[in-house]
């Protein structure tokens, strides 16, 4: 057995093979180590589904590299994987469903996924043993299917030891210990003993430069031996199959086709051909999470008992849709358990806080994710960079504050809604509120409609009372919108107010400071007392972290990101001044974000509503331009609140952020919204706040930034200084302008903005993708940001965008289209 490798593999199911195969191919010896027998886990038991079907940019390539992928094993290895490429049918028996999918047929379109729209009477036609009265219609998707869970796990691992690699089995790790230049992991031989799996007195150390678990039911465990939270517990996902269907059997005997893999969102289930039967597998109400603290050493290729009624309504809703099935028996059950997250994606990426150690657990949907959760992740861990964005799956997007209670509701949850409608503007339920500002129980009062973000609650909009806000979503024009655009035209013309307490709050201080954060960012550092908009990037040049900067002394820095974020830029920040501090000098990063609360104001009335708070010697101007010039930071007093006020405003309106002691926020609330009384001050929700600075062509990240385009590909360039030296300019300099980013103004539909994932079309021609979209209150039409080839990206192109079923015209306009002097943030008092 080999004791030195460049990549440990933990894990023997399709997600490991592949990402041992994929880091094979790329060149990296490579070892993979499985406790038991290859597939023991939920891949033995998976049903194989290849669904494209995802929300998620950054998941659909995943998706459709594996169901490209999985089709060239053979060739390759010798080994059929099973692949049978009869479709994806989804089925919808409302209008609001159809929305979703021509929702999601956009995201489609932007990764180059075929599909096709059939009618209730062409569904009928090509499958008559379906009943299709009570349809509204369907997308199909011709080319994925359903495949052999362990033959493509064995063709995967054939492939995977034809490049080099070295499977060993019936190995179990038992420590993990981190050397300061690679990893000593502890391992120890299994045993067969009465049907158990047992260690043996067998033990060897194996030192690897990377290590990556893929440990499946296993990550609880995996978690301990690593000192981290991972939140992927498994749920019980049980399916049946049916004894075979002499009306089915009948039909294939005629010379007919197999089925596509049928889905009926609406009534929560799968069904495919099994041997001339069914099989149904449902996504019920009340599944429980299993081994929320660690999977038994026993359970092995084990199962669970069937529990039948708790899949009684989806059973009967098979018998409905495909009514020769109502005669047939049970032939088969499975339950068993399937790992999931939060929501619902992976945790694939770099472990927080750790160096060298790779995570790729919480698969739900393993099959279909494995073949492109390996490509990706190798070209992470060999490149530096994938070349899509994966930040989406990354591990860090749940922080500390994460507990087990709360990976067990909301995974219980995310199993629940994997057919619930996926409103673009949907907030789940489970687990909330958790996270709350000192102010939460004021916005409630006023009719805050909450968003979730890193924990936090964080008001969407405000509605009156008895607002239904579930009611209120929709693939259009929800019922919010409304309250929605009067926040939005209060900023423009009176005032607003927002909460943005769940802000990244990080104070940099240190002899090397100065030196680090001038090296890790890429545009000047700001002078004492001012503000600068600055990004981090990434070893590839493209855009990993934004940051609003504020230099309170020399070497002391107040530095601020996106909420969503925290624990990933948060570690992003620590490994990068650790990497440097021998370079620079020593540098502290202190984590600042509970300490305080931050107000937004902004509008014209801004500085009339802090004028009758400020205490000052001169109150009279101790707000003009002259002694709090735009771009620049204050220690000032709003009655009895401490506040350290930014002159910035996201929302391209005079305005402040007012960092406060969050002890105090409620007295402040109430100071700001007294005085705003009469300057028609209205608490504002981050829809609005994202219509607005979409108006300013204000880049978010997430959205128009990320890992996939360097900042000067997202027209960042006044915030690019090219005369000095940062991490991941001569990267970002050979990139060059594979896309640009634009502001996009919109004739839409009367009923619809788009939400930021339609494709754009030059004719015919696909030639980007909107990355943001709403509404302008300023222009009186649909709003979008995103990324099209550099030739189109000059103002006055005409273009198009998909959204449902019809291109609609878009007009590229210059940046900054609402105030592009920014005359009204620089107003004068």
């Amino acid at each position: 057995m080999k004791t030195h490798v460049k990549a440990l593999v933990v894990g023997g199911g399709a997600v490991g093979t592949s990402i041992a195969y994929h880091l094979a191919r790329a060149g990296w010896d490579t070892m993979l180590l499985e406790r038991d027998e290859l597939t023991s886990g939920s891949t033995w038991h998976a049903a194989g589904l290849l669904p494209y079907f995802n929300m998620s940019f950054a998941t659909t390539h995943i998706h459709d590299y594996s169901i490209k992928f999985y089709k060239t094993l053979e060739a390759e290895t010798g080994l059929n994987p099973g692949f049978s490429v009869v479709g994806n049918l989804r089925m919808a028996q409302t209008r609001a469903r159809m929305d979703e999918y021509r929702l999601y047929a956009t995201t489609a379109e932007t990764c180059g996924v075929p599909y096709e729209w059939l009618s209730p009477a062409q569904l009928k036609e090509r499958w008559p043993l379906m009943r299709c009265d009570d349809l509204i219609g369907a997308i199909y998707h011709p080319t994925d299917g359903y495949i052999n869970p362990a033959d493509v796990t064995q063709a995967m691992a054939k492939g995977a030891r034809q490049l080099g690699a070295v499977i060993e089995r019936k190995w179990q790790v038992d420590a993990y210990d981190w050397t300061g230049s690679e990893w000593r992991v502890t391992v120890t031989k299994m045993a067969e003993k009465g049907g158990n799996l047992v260690p043996t007195e067998e033990q060897t150390v194996i030192t690897a430069e990377h290590v990556v678990t893929a440990t499946g039911n296993h990550a609880q465990r995996t978690a301990r031996l690593l000192g981290l939270k991972i939140p992927a517990i498994p749920v019980e996902h049980q399916y049946i199959v049916t004894e075979p269907d002499p009306a089915l059997v009948a039909w294939r005997k005629a010379g007919n086709p197999e089925h596509p893999v049928l889905r009926d969102a609406d009534a929560k289930w799968y069904v495919r051909e099994e041997r001339g039967g069914w099989i149904l597998g449902p996504y019920e109400r009340n599944a429980p999470a299993r081994f929320a603290y660690g999977c038994p050493d026993s359970f092995r290729a084990d199962l669970f008992p069937l529990d039948l009624e708790r899949i009684e309504e989806e059973y009967m809703s098979m018998i409905h849709r495909l009514p020769s099935s109502e005669t047939v028996g049970l032939k088969d059950d499975f339950n068993g358990p399937i790992c999931y997250t939060p929501d619902g994606n992976p945790l694939l990426g770099p472990a927080p806080g750790l160096r060298n150690m790779w995570l790729a657990e919480g698969f739900s949907f393993g099959i279909t994710a494995a073949g492109g959760s390996g490509h990706y992740l190798a070209q992470l861990m060999t490149e530096g960079e994938a070349e899509i964005d994966m930040g989406s799956l990354d591990p860090k997007r749940y922080g500390s504050w994460m507990t087990t209670d709360y990976a067990v509701a909301k995974n219980e949850e995310a199993y629940e809604h994997v057919y619930i409608l996926h409103h673009p503007d949907e907030e789940r339920p489970a687990a909330r509120p958790l996270r709350t500002a000192p102010c939460y129980d004021r916005m409630k009062a006023l009719g805050a409609q909450f968003g979730q973000v890193q924990g936090w609650e964080r008001p969407n909009y405000f509605a009156p009372e008895g607002f239904d806000d579930h009611a209120a979503r929709s693939f259009r024009r929800g019922g919010w919108w409304q309250y929605a655009e009067a926040e939005a035209k209060a900023i423009r013309e009176t005032a607003g107010l927002i909460d943005a307490t769940a802000f990244a709050k990080h104070i940099v201080r240190g002899p090397g400071a100065t030196a680090f954060l001038d090296w890790f960012t890429c545009n000047k550092l700001p002078k004492i007392g001012r503000v600068n908009l600055t990004y981090a990037l990434s070893s590839a040049g493209t855009v990993r972290t934004e940051y609003t900067i504020v230099r309170q002394a020399e070497d002391v820095y107040y530095l601020v990101s996106a909420g969503a974020w925290h624990a990933y830029d948060e570690d992003f920040l620590l490994k990068a001044a650790e990497d440097k501090a021998a370079e620079f000098g020593p540098v502290i990063v202190e984590d600042v974000t509970t300490r305080y609360g931050v107000f937004a104001l902004a509008g014209p009335n801004a500085r009339a509503i802090l004028a009758g708070l400020i205490r000052d010697a001169d109150p009279a101007t101790a707000l003009s331009n002259k002694r709090f010039p735009w771009l620049s930071a204050r220690q000032i007093e709003l009655g009895m609140v401490p506040v350290n006020a930014l002159r910035v405003a996201y929302t391209g309106e005079l305005g402040w952020e007012l960092h406060h002691p969050i002890e105090m926020q409620n007295h402040l609330f109430d100071r700001l919204m007294e005085a705003g009384a009469a300057q028609g001050l209205k608490p504002v929700g981050a829809r609005a706040q994202n219509w607005l600075r979409q108006e300013k062509s204000y880049r978010a990240f997430g959205t128009e930034l990320g890992r996939d385009a360097t900042p000067l590909e997202a027209g960042l360039d006044r915030f690019v200084d090219l005369s000095k030296d940062f991490h991941g300019k001569a990267a970002m300099e050979a990139t060059g302008l594979r896309s640009k980013c634009v502001t996009l103004l919109i004739d839409g539909p009367e009923d619809a903005d788009p939400w930021g994932r339609e494709a754009l079309y030059d004719g015919e021609t696909r030639v980007g993708r909107l990355t943001s979209g709403g509404w302008s209150v300023a222009f009186g039409k649909s709003i979008g940001m995103g990324y099209v080839r550099p030739d189109l990206a000059v103002p006055g192109t005409r273009l198009s965008v998909r959204m449902f079923d019809a291109l609609w015209a878009v007009e590229v306009v210059e940046d900054s289209p609402h105030d592009p002097t920014n005359a009204r943030i620089r107003a004068d008092g």
